[in-house]
């Protein structure tokens, strides 16, 4: 699927995305990835939906973000509550919803100017 937008080249913006990759600012990625309008982190240990520990959520509060979008791969799934208590605890709202939703979500919200990290799994 192919986003077309208009914008700020020093931002980090979801071009496209397909069955296991997303191109954010022109680089294809093809495992599961963190994107902020200024942070690409494309270590993000989890590859699929049952990988999910607290850590993963932890590590997402020192991005800072007044909003996280969890993409939960090709189809939504709700994670334990104690996993996104870190994010919840900050006063970080959580979204979840399938990838593909995840990153039109993302760019609507960067382009708001929101301090916004899509938390992006590629593998169901």
């Amino acid at each position: 699927m192919r986003f077309s937008l208009n914008t700020d080249t020093n931002r980090y913006f979801i071009k496209s995305r397909g069955p296991g990759w997303v191109n954010v600012n022109e680089q294809q990625i093809h495992r599961s990835v963190i994107v902020t309008p200024d942070q690409l982190v494309t270590d993000w240990p989890p590859q699929t939906f049952v990988d999910l520990e607290e850590r993963h959520f932890e590590a997402i509060v020192a991005l800072e973000p007044e909003i996280v979008l969890l993409g939960t791969g090709d189809r939504q799934r709700f994670p334990h509550p104690r996993l996104t208590q870190s994010l919840l605890a900050q006063g970080i709202g959580v979204e979840v919803m399938d990838t593909a939703a995840a990153c039109r979500t993302y760019n609507i919200i960067m382009l708001e100017d929101r301090r916004v990290a899509a938390a992006l799994l590629m593998i169901d």
